[in-house]
């Protein structure tokens, strides 16, 4: 989600396009002379909104009016752009996999779909700015960003493996710092792609906790390339899943809500050692 909203900028690039064509076929290219009047005159624009990955996003959309009836009008488009859509994780995969490959202008075409807008109307000139803007964000400076922890963890989509690291700072603010295609989560594909954050000037001078699902590869990545400054902490929620998963199904339920009422931020071993203790057995 992070992601995305990141992604929305690039979504209104797009959508703003589309509805000021929609408006030139209407009323003229601006300012232009010859050809006779039109039977549409532009009007200025109005508060609205436009749905983008699902989320609800304002925007001004620009207006005409109508000479026949002095009626004025919205581009037909802009109703559509209205409609809230469900996101593909099969497009988003596609996108990550195109950026953690450098292929920005190939990533740029999947943009509008991912935001649920259509493909169809995409311009060379949109192409060209957001490919601009999705290589900077994935070659962006971290030097300025004061991170205190990152999580790193795999999402499947389909046969495709992405791994992601989230940075968090000290205001709680979650920042997407980069991704790597990768059929496991093996040390030597984290490593390269820890190596990667570090070139981007990821500050670790003062430590980083590094939130992770437990898995061998990415624990021993992080050790050699953070050593002393990086300091592990095992998943909350994936410990809890990995417990439950040698339960009867029957029972997972159950013991997953014990597990969370656990007091697990408790300083020493002792709280929740007593509370699990008087947890009912049955």
């Amino acid at each position: 989600m992070e992601l995305i909203q990141k992604l929305i900028p690039l979504g209104l690039l797009h959508v703003q396009e589309q509805l000021q064509r929609e408006v030139e076929e209407l009323a003229g290219v601006r300012y232009s002379r010859g050809g006779g009047p039109k039977r549409y005159v532009r009007w200025g624009s109005q508060g609205g909104y436009v749905y983008l990955g699902g989320q609800r996003v304002g925007m001004k959309s620009p207006r005409v009016q109508d000479r026949a009836d002095g009626s004025i009008q919205f581009p037909e488009s802009y109703q559509e752009f209205q409609q809230p859509r469900e996101r593909d994780e099969v497009l988003l995969s596609r996108l990550l996999g195109g950026l953690a490959g450098r292929r920005y202008e190939e990533s740029s075409k999947l943009v509008p779909e991912v935001l649920g807008l259509s493909p169809s109307s995409v311009s060379r000139r949109f192409t060209a700015a957001s490919s601009r803007k999705l290589k900077q964000f994935c070659s962006r400076s971290l030097r300025d960003e004061d991170l205190v922890a990152i999580f790193i963890d795999g999402k499947t989509f389909g046969d495709d493996q992405m791994v992601v690291a989230l940075g968090v700072d000290l205001k709680g603010r979650k920042i997407p710092l980069g991704f790597v295609q990768t059929a496991t989560e093996n040390t030597r594909a984290c490593k390269e792609f820890l190596k990667g954050l570090v070139a981007r000037g990821l500050n670790t001078e003062q430590g980083l906790l590094f939130i992770i699902d437990g898995a061998k590869g990415l624990s021993k990545a992080v050790l050699e390339v953070f050593g002393g400054q990086g300091l592990i902490q095992r998943c909350q929620w994936h410990k809890r899943e990995n417990v439950v998963s040698y339960l009867p199904k029957g029972k997972q339920a159950g013991f997953r809500r014990k597990l969370q009422q656990a007091p697990m931020r408790s300083p020493s071993m002792s709280k929740p050692r007593q509370r699990w203790d008087t947890l009912p057995r049955n």
